[in-house]
């Protein structure tokens, strides 16, 4: 790391507009990809580094081996292309041979080379007849001789290499970290607690940052690139220590309210079996137990329910509002689109018969609602019904990831007691991820197949047999089956070749005019959704062309085939959840449909989107299609969207640092628990800050 120069009063917390060379634009465009901070810019790490620490003579060069020669100028002119573009071409020398370096759109170099001067230069080299080649390479002039690298960011060591931010390029990001490091004081305020530091070996903060930004001579390469220094372990246990501890206090502080006890009394035990429309599965009878003992363990429940597509996770949180209803409560299901609310209403008022049900949705605040309602089912509408909730003892929400975690905490706050909460998701999340998202709520899974779902038949259709696949549809319709047909947007688009919606809707009326097709899409009004969504159901529309509107809590037991066109616009986990619409169980019944599932590629396909298919043709477990998801895609994308609390990690990447997450949990875990009250105070400042600044939450405990 180039010498220190101390800036009186610089800080991690001091703005980056202060650090010099750091002008207005660069600090807006800095801030826009939220780097406001010297801490902020600290944590932009490297996305990989160079060693650029080995050099050679001229004739010790190799072909496409990069490395840093020294050499003495002998010429450099600029060439005017017919474009307009301007070339640099220079020629330079040591004792052993020569060497020519060649710049594209090289205007900035003009005037900045004089023959004789000395040059270190990094490249690439190529052979070029009786020279050597370098394009676009970096350099740095050297003042008098050739003896030795002066103090350079950029040649002569092993140099980060950043992610370009907008304008800012890499040298640039590399310039502006430096000077930050060096404007900071020797020596930063420790937040970890000591012991923890301690036993695993870790270094201060100040010696972390400057390891990862601008290692040693000798450091591996191999541990930088993998992110394992002693520098990346400190700053990613950091991350996640202070992610788990909030968790760990939010756990605690739910600990410390009392819950709503919630006792299974004969009564309701004889509810919640007639409840079950067929024999529940080993993982069902778990979860049940599990929610049963936190109902009424004298502590508000927080528990994760996670299932696959079809396991079940429905009739389970509908056993727990029996539980809270038949305790004299009130139950509330959130869902985050009208259509998965009204589908949970429809089967709430077939499975619940006698109950008094709510839906309240933008389009449905008055209607269908019962005086006093037992079970209030609902998209963010709820968050406005607080009247209605004075008896709230349970909350569900299902696909939490959909929504942001103070969505969840303010329809928790409608009840006059602190109410249980029961989250789901259909999607299945690796462990790693939960701990990450969710590791302040316990967890119960649902693995198992219900009965009456048999697997669902899988198929790529080849290019030119898309005419056979719509036979087979027609003789599905012709038996009495329904069928969905998924397209990737809902218009064409001009940027884009995609299949639209409305182009296949007519295409389909024309195939298949003896049948009732119908058209659903994120722009219809909710009224509409709901229409055609009903006349689906009950039987009235026989082939739905759709977008991805369907993904997720759509039940029609009758329909057998789904049909995904450009197959490879979607993700792993979202071609799971749709081909999951198709091969419900039929309601009281223990008769089983075989269902189908067509992956229809568009005419340009890659190896990699080709391989994706393939996957999902060949495994229905959404566990291990849903970490495969994950490490194709990363966090971000396996969600959909970034939503209000879940974790945006500057450092950490949860896939790649499960063990540490393991242990960042079990220490933060403990810690806490044994931490004297000074101590815990400093870390809840620490973590409150952090999680406001990050997470955009201040509840933490």
């Amino acid at each position: 790391m180039p010498s220190a120069s101390t800036a009186t009063g610089f800080t991690l917390d001091t703005g980056l507009e202060n650090i010099s060379g750091v002008g207005p634009r660069q600090a807006f465009l800095l801030a826009a990809r939220g780097l406001t901070r010297v801490e902020d810019l600290l944590s932009y790490l490297p996305f990989r580094y160079e060693d650029r620490s080995r050099i050679c003579r001229i004739q010790e060069l190799r072909p496409g081996e990069s490395a840093t020669v020294m050499a003495q100028v002998r010429s450099f002119r600029l060439l005017h292309t017919r474009g307009g573009m301007q070339i640099g071409r220079l020629r330079a020398a040591d004792d052993s041979g020569e060497l020519e370096c060649v710049w594209y759109h090289a205007a900035w170099l003009r005037d900045r080379f004089q023959t004789g001067q000395w040059l270190a230069l990094y490249g690439k080299p190529e052979p070029e007849g009786l020279f050597w080649r370098m394009n676009q390479p970096e350099f740095q002039l050297l003042h008098h001789s050739p003896d030795s690298v002066p103090d350079s960011l950029k040649l002569g060591r092993i140099v980060p290499i950043y992610e370009s931010l907008g304008e800012l390029s890499s040298g640039r990001l590399r310039l502006a970290i430096a000077r930050a490091l060096r404007a900071l004081p020797p020596s930063l305020p420790e937040i970890l607690p000591a012991p923890f530091i301690e036993r695993l070996h870790l270094p201060t903060r100040r010696a972390a940052f400057e390891q990862v930004h601008f290692p040693a001579a000798g450091v591996s390469l191999e541990l930088l690139q993998a992110a394992r220094t002693p520098g990346h372990l400190r700053l990613i246990l950091e991350e996640l220590f202070f992610l788990q501890t909030g968790l760990e206090i939010k756990r605690q502080r739910a600990l410390r309210q009392p819950g709503i006890p919630l006792l299974p009394s004969p009564e309701i035990r004889e509810r919640l079996r007639r409840l079950l429309p067929f024999r529940p599965t080993a993982d069902q009878k778990q979860a049940m137990r599990e929610i049963v003992a936190d109902l009424g363990g004298g502590r508000p429940m927080r528990r994760l329910l996670q299932g696959d597509v079809g396991s079940g996770k429905t009739i389970v949180a509908l056993q727990a509002a029996v539980m809270a209803i038949g305790n004299g409560y009130q139950a509330a299901l959130m869902a985050p689109t009208q259509i998965l609310a009204e589908q949970h209403f429809m089967n709430a008022h077939r499975l619940l018969p006698g109950y008094r049900l709510a839906l309240v949705t933008s389009a449905a605040r008055r209607s269908r609602s019962a005086p006093e309602p037992e079970l209030v089912i609902g998209t963010q509408a709820l968050l406005e019904n607080r009247a209605r909730l004075r008896r709230l003892a349970l909350v569900i929400v299902d696909e939490q990831h959909r929504f942001g975690v103070l969505q969840r905490l303010q329809l928790m706050r409608q009840g006059e007691q602190t109410p249980h909460v029961l989250v789901m998701t259909a999607t299945p999340i690796p462990r790693t991820l939960a701990l990450a998202f969710y590791g302040d709520l316990d967890t119960s899974l649902l693995r198992l197949r219900p009965p009456g779902r048999l697997p669902i038949r899988t198929r790529i259709v080849p290019r030119g047999r898309e005419a056979e696949m719509y036979e087979f549809v027609r003789r599905q319709l012709a038996a009495g089956r329904q069928a969905y047909v998924v397209c990737p947007v809902i218009e064409e688009s001009e940027k884009l070749d995609l299949v639209p919606a409305l182009d296949m809707e007519r295409r389909l009326r024309a195939l298949f005019p003896e049948f009732q097709i119908g058209l659903l899409h994120g722009r219809l009004a909710s009224e509409e959704k709901s229409a055609v969504m009903q006349a689906f159901q009950r039987g009235k529309l026989h082939l739905l062309v759709s977008t991805t509107v369907i993904e997720v809590g759509v039940d029609v037991p009758n329909a057998t085939v789904m049909v995904i066109h450009q197959a490879e616009r979607f993700g792993i986990a979202q071609l799971h959840q749709l081909r999951g619409r198709v091969g419900r169980p039929q309601p009281r019944s223990s008769g089983a449909r075989r269902a189908f599932c067509f992956l229809v590629p568009g005419e340009e396909i890659t190896p990699a989107a080709r391989q994706r298919l393939a996957v999902v043709e060949a495994s229905e477990d959404g566990f291990e299609l849903a970490e495969m998801d994950l490490k194709l895609r990363g966090p971000g994308e396996f969600f959909g969207t970034r939503q209000s609390g879940l974790p945006e990690f500057a450092i950490a990447q949860p896939l790649r640092d499960q063990e540490l997450l393991e242990v960042a949990h079990s220490e933060a875990r403990a810690w806490w628990r044994q931490a004297g009250q000074e101590e815990k105070r400093r870390l809840l400042e620490i973590v409150r800050a952090r999680w406001q600044r990050n997470y955009g939450l201040v509840e933490v405990g």
